[in-house]
């Protein structure tokens, strides 16, 4: 979970003329300002991981794939927040506050999730 802030908290960082920029060279830039995070810590692991993400963001990315992909994300956090919303439901039902507490609780994570998915663009 403190990844995916910290992750969520770099892509919202982003400067006006990034976000005038096309969706891959945005992509290549958030890498980029990562990798210089990962070398301030010293984090060989990370850097080579981001390095290698780099090398195929250049050689293979395209404005519409990310859009599409990004859509696709979002369809899925559709998905998994209407069972999140089952699974509450289902323990509403049973009267179980562990279990009311837990689902609501899983429910809010996706529907954040899912507002941070569609505040960018990819």
């Amino acid at each position: 979970m403190k990844y995916r802030t910290i992750l969520a908290c770099i892509l919202f960082s982003t400067t006006a003329a990034v976000q005038a920029a096309s969706l891959c060279q945005e992509k290549e830039q958030e890498i980029l300002r990562e990798i210089s995070y990962a070398e301030k810590h010293h984090n060989q692991n990370r850097i080579n991981g981001l390095n290698k993400a780099l090398r195929e963001v250049r050689a293979n990315c395209s404005d519409s794939d990310l859009r599409a992909k990004h859509q696709q994300k979002i369809s899925e956090l559709h998905a998994e927040i209407s069972e999140r919303r089952a699974e509450l439901k289902q323990a509403q039902q049973s009267g179980d506050r562990e279990k009311i507490s837990k689902r609501e609780r899983k429910l809010k994570e996706a529907e954040e999730e899912l507002q941070a998915l569609k505040a960018r663009d990819f």
